[in-house]
């Protein structure tokens, strides 16, 4: 069986990081959708929220599984028996990133490749900080994120901005 890890935040996920597991949930026996701790970022959804609302968006989707990630992708991947790590990217300013992990990732695990998977030309500017800096204003996310999660997206959201202007005094300290 060969067996896939899409890692990443997806905090939201957006309709970009549901192109990348739908295309690898077709050239993996099984993908695990792995929703990884991110220190470098201030999450605007628990990890078990993110792992219900990418369930939402798949639920025809039958070789997925879902996993929290909080150790080395590489000592993870090698310990659920992975193949490879299939990432999604954007633009070349990704690449760069990318391919560092990716050697890192091989150093430490050599029996997985790391998959890279180009974004359809209409997700290239699409990240999780985009569609949370436009529903933080309360702008239309729904062309961005699935219409599974629209809601629950937008409304947390502009919620999570409303709360963190009013412990600020309306000072929005994140520009």
């Amino acid at each position: 069986m060969r067996i896939a890890v899409c890692p990443g935040s997806f905090d939201p996920v957006t309709k970009g990081h549901l192109d990348i597991i739908t295309r690898a949930s077709k050239l993996f026996d099984k993908v695990i959708v792995a929703v990884s701790v991110n220190a470098d970022k201030h999450a605007s959804f628990t990890l078990e929220e993110r792992v219900n609302l990418i369930r939402l968006c798949t639920e025809d989707i039958p070789n997925l599984e879902f996993d929290v990630v909080d150790e080395l992708l590489a000592n993870y991947v090698k310990r659920v028996g992975a193949c490879a790590i299939v990432k999604g990217l954007r633009a070349v300013s990704d690449f760069e990133y990318e391919f560092q992990m990716a050697l890192a990732n091989k150093k430490l695990y050599p029996d997985a490749e790391t998959v890279f998977l180009t974004t359809r030309h209409q997700n290239m500017y699409l990240s999780s900080s985009l569609v949370k800096q436009i529903a933080g204003f309360g702008g239309d996310v729904s062309d961005f994120v699935p219409h599974q999660i629209h809601e629950i997206v937008a409304k947390r959201l502009l919620i999570s901005r409303e709360t963190k202007a009013e412990k600020t005094g309306g000072i929005n300290d994140e520009h």
